[in-house]
């Protein structure tokens, strides 16, 4: 099994390829981040798959910089702006995200977009298991977890001044839509038969009902920063793939990781859950539901074989990069790897259903 913990922990210099005028990054922050002083030194983090991100050191405090990655890109894709302005909106609330700072959209500072944001300190947990974690403390990390998604279902886009942050209703039709364009445009990554199986039973088969809330997207543990020694979600990063769209949808793709093998991204597949006292699948849906006041989630495997559908558009995605040399992560061979898994996975689901 890949070791992803070794593979996306920590720092390392930064890789060939991503590197940028880091004089004219510092000439940048002097003008826009409020506090800064330098010298600065610029390391990149191991982890982060699609937008490069960067540990920003000065004799004062410590930044984190993301980028869009070098390149040709795909329209829409990489929309650091985005992340930017949701983080921005939710901070008053009291959801735990970073602190941004500043937000820069003129390619010739570093030659692309980017944001400068806090460095949030705490604990990542690559491992869906939580192997650093007691058995006895285990279940409180899982419903923090729990918690905190159910937190921002709660937020009333509207009154955090996110109402143009993307379009009400209709979100899985949007959805299976776009990611089958994405699908179909990336020739370069090929064609795979079970993808385009889904893409043609997912849109007749969505359940009714609309509802609409800021959603993340990619919620899963090695997307927040846990409290150094407690229980507790500190901040939650990642939100590239972050809209308006269906709470169901937003829980469905964190609930995945209990089908997930572990070898992709974090996942619980084939672990011991009783053993290792971790809450079963229908426990955690049935805590977030009580949390939410919904009774249960009809059609429930439709939602995990919309999210299995969705990640293997996106590794796709990432299979063409690796293809083009744009990849950000040493890893991303790997992901393109998992593809075939990913859609068998979305296929058993699916399969459920019929």
């Amino acid at each position: 099994m890949t070791d992803l913990r070794a593979a996306n922990s920590g720092t390392t210099a930064v890789r060939t390829g991503y590197g940028f005028d880091e004089a004219a990054l510092a000439r940048w922050m002097d003008l826009h981040v409020k506090g800064f002083t330098g010298p600065l030194q610029v390391e990149q983090f191991r982890g982060g798959q699609s937008n490069p991100t960067y540990r920003l050191i000065t004799p004062s405090r410590q930044y984190v910089l993301r980028r869009k990655p070098p390149g040709q890109l795909l329209k829409g894709a990489h929309a650091v702006e985005r992340e930017a302005k949701v983080m921005a909106a939710l901070g008053p609330t009291g959801f735990p995200v970073p602190r941004v700072f500043a937000i820069c959209t003129d390619d010739t500072i570093i030659g692309t977009w980017f944001f400068v944001m806090e460095m949030v300190e705490g604990r990542i947990f690559w491992d869906a298991t939580f192997p650093d974690v007691s058995r006895q403390d285990r279940p409180a990390y899982f419903d923090a977890m729990n918690a905190t998604i159910a937190k921002l279902h709660c937020v009333d886009y509207r009154d955090v001044g996110l109402s143009d942050y993307g379009k009400p209703g209709n979100y899985f039709e949007r959805q299976i839509d776009r990611w089958s364009k994405q699908y179909w445009a990336d020739e370069e990554a090929g064609r795979d038969s079970g993808m385009e199986r889904l893409i043609k039973w997912l849109p007749n088969n969505i359940p009714a009902g609309e509802e609409a809330r800021v959603i993340h997207g990619d919620f899963r543990c090695d997307n927040m920063i846990f409290h150094p020694t407690k229980p507790r979600i500190v901040a939650v990063f990642d939100w590239e793939l972050s809209t308006l769209g269906h709470p169901l949808a937003d829980f469905a793709y964190h609930a995945i990781m209990y089908r997930m093998p572990p070898n992709i991204v974090a996942g619980l597949e084939g672990a011991d859950l009783q053993g290792l006292n971790i809450p079963s699948e229908d426990e955690y849906v049935a805590a977030y539901c009580k949390r939410m006041g919904r009774v249960e989630i009809p059609n429930w495997d439709f939602y995990i074989a919309f999210q299995f559908f969705r990640l293997a558009a996106i590794f796709h995605g990432i299979k063409g990069r690796v293809i083009r040399g744009t990849a950000a992560n040493a890893q991303a061979k790997n992901r393109a790897a998992a593809l075939p898994h990913l859609i068998q996975l979305a296929t058993e689901a699916m399969e459920k259903c019929r």
